[in-house]
C-alpha cells in the first residue's frame, strides 16, 4: 500500500498515542466549547495515519469541533495498514465513527465489504459546491459518495537548487523537452541534474504517472488505471521511451543509475540541499518540503524552491496527487456525530485551520489561498486548485495492492529493474501487462 511518508512521525509514536488512547493522552485534549452543543455528551472516534505534528495539526481542527458542536474527539493512529487496524476493530466491537482513508482503492474495498456509511446530502452538497467533480468522483464507489476528501498532496512538484540554477545560468523549466535540455547544461555545470530516490519502486511509479498524465491525457489514463486498456497499449510504450531517456543517461543522474537505486527517498532530497550538493533537483511532491526543513537546514522559499512537473509533448501540465476521505464506518457507536464531523471537513473553515499551522493542502476550492501562512505551499494550493477536473489521484494506489503498492513485487520492482536497464521499454511494458493482469485477476 503506497502512501506519502510520513516523515513527520515515527511508527513507536503511532503504537504509543494509537489504538484507544484518548486525544489527551497524545498531547492534544479535549476543546471547551462556544458552538450551539448540539452533540454535547457524545464522543467521535477518529482514525487515520497522521502521526507527529500531522497527528497535532488534525487534532487543532477536531478541538474547533468540539468548541462548535460540544461533540468530544478521541484519536486513533492506524499505522500504514489501515485496513488490517480497522477490520479488527470492527470485529472487536470497537469500531471508529470516522476514518481517514488513504488511498481510493482502500475505500472501495471498505464500501464493498459493507463497513461504510453513505455521507449525508449536506456532506454531499458541500462536496459539490466547494470541491472539483474529480474529487467527488474518488470518493463515489459503484454510484455511492462514501468519502469526502480532505487532505491532498501534490505530487506533480520538481524540486530544485535555486543556486545551482543561477550558477549554470538557467531557470525552472516550462516544458519536459526543456528539462532535459536544462539537465544537460546543469551536467555541464559540473553538477547531476537530477537525484532519483530508486531504492523503493513507489516514487518511480510517481514518475511514470506524471509523464503518462500528460502525455496520454486523462482518459487513458484512467484507462490505464482500471485495466480496461493493457499496459502494452502505445501510449504505456511512448511514457516509457520518455522515461528511458532520462534514466538512460547515467551521466544525468547522481550516482549514475546504480546510484539510484540505493537511493532512498530522504536522501535522494537531502542530496540537492547538502553542502556541497550532489544534484540540482529532485521530483516528488509538496512533502519534500518537510525532508528540506526537517533535514537539510535549508529555507524553503529561499535556499529551495519547486516548479510544477513540465507537460510532455505539448499535452497539459501533469497534477497527480493524493488524498485522504473522511469516511463514516457503519459500526460506529456515535453515527449522528460522525456525520457531523465529516459536514465540518467538508467546509473551507476546518481546512483553513490545518492551512494555518502548515504542512497541508486542501482540495476545497473555496479555501482562500491567503489562509496558507506558508507561501511555497500556497502556490502548491493554487496549481492543485488551477488544474480542477484535470488532476488525478495517484495511480498505483488505485490498483491492487499487488501490483502498485507493495515492496519488491509488481510495478514497484518492475520499475526499478527499469531504471537498472532503460533499454526495452516495450520487455518492460510486457512484464507490467503480466504482473497487472495477474493481480486484477486475484
Amino acid at each position: 500500500m503506497k502512501r506519502n511518508p510520513p516523515w513527520s512521525g515515527t511508527a513507536a509514536t503511532a503504537m504509543a498515542c494509537g489504538l484507544a488512547l484518548t486525544l489527551a493522552s497524545c498531547g492534544g485534549g479535549l476543546s471547551g466549547s462556544s458552538g450551539d452543543q448540539e452533540l454535547d455528551g457524545q464522543t467521535v472516534t477518529v482514525a487515520a495515519v497522521w502521526t507527529g505534528a500531522e497527528q497535532e495539526n488534525f487534532t487543532k481542527v477536531l478541538d474547533a469541533f468540539s468548541d462548535e458542536t460540544g461533540a468530544s474527539t478521541r484519536f486513533v493512529s492506524t499505522g500504514d495498514n489501515v485496513s488490517t487496524l480497522v477490520g479488527s476493530k470492527i470485529e472487536g466491537g470497537d469500531a471508529p465513527d470516522v476514518v481517514m482513508v488513504p488511498q481510493v482503492g482502500v475505500l472501495q474495498q471498505f464500501a464493498r465489504k459493507g463497513w461504510l456509511r453513505p455521507l449525508s446530502s449536506k456532506a454531499r452538497g458541500a462536496a459539490v459546491k466547494n470541491y472539483a467533480d474529480v474529487w467527488r468522483k474518488y470518493g463515489t464507489v459503484d454510484g455511492t459518495f462514501y468519502g469526502l476528501y480532505f487532505k491532498a498532496s501534490h505530487k506533480s512538484t520538481v524540486w530544485y537548487s535555486p543556486k545551482a540554477f543561477t550558477d549554470a545560468g538557467v531557470a525552472p523549466p516550462r516544458t519536459y523537452k526543456r528539462m532535459h535540455t536544462t539537465a544537460g547544461i546543469l551536467d555541464d555545470s559540473g553538477l547531476p541534474a537530477f537525484s532519483v530516490a530508486g531504492e523503493a519502486g513507489w516514487p518511480l511509479t510517481d514518475w511514470f504517472e506524471n509523464v503518462y498524465l500528460s502525455q496520454a491525457g486523462p482518459g487513458n489514463y484512467d484507462k490505464l488505471a482500471r485495466h480496461e486498456i493493457p499496459w502494452t497499449h502505445p501510449t504505456v510504450v511512448k511514457a516509457l521511451d520518455t522515461l528511458a531517456e532520462l534514466f538512460g543517461t547515467d551521466r544525468l543522474i547522481a550516482g549514475g543509475r546504480q546510484g539510484a537505486l540505493h537511493t532512498d527517498f530522504p536522501t535522494s532530497v537531502q542530496q540537492v540541499f547538502a553542502d556541497p550538493p550532489k544534484a540540482a533537483m529532485t521530483y516528488e511532491g509538496d512533502f519534500v518540503s518537510g525532508i528540506i526543513s526537517d533535514q537539510t537546514g535549508k529555507t524553503v522559499g529561499e535556499d529551495a524552491d519547486f516548479f510544477p512537473f513540465p507537460p510532455v509533448d505539448g499535452g497539459p501540465a501533469p497534477v497527480v496527487t493524493g488524498g485522504d476521505a473522511a469516511t463514516v464506518i457503519k459500526a460506529g457507536k456515535n453515527p449522528k456525530a460522525a456525520m457531523k464531523l465529516v459536514e465540518y471537513l467538508a467546509s473551507p473553515k476546518a481546512a483553513a485551520i490545518w492551512a494555518k499551522a502548515g504542512g497541508f493542502i486542501s482540495p476545497n476550492a473555496k479555501l482562500d489561498p491567503a489562509e496558507y501562512d506558508d507561501p511555497t505551499l500556497r502556490k502548491a494550493a493554487k496549481s492543485l486548485i488551477g488544474a480542477g477536473n484535470t488532476a488525478r489521484l495517484d495511480m498505483s494506489d488505485q490498483t491492487p495492492a499487488a501490483f502498485g503498492g507493495t515492496q519488491g513485487t509488481g510495478e514497484w520492482k518492475i520499475l526499478q529493474d527499469f531504471l537498472r536497464d532503460p533499454s526495452d521499454p516495450k520487455g518492460t511494458a510486457r512484464t507490467l501487462e503480466a504482473a497487472a493482469a495477474k493481480a486484477y485477476e486475484n
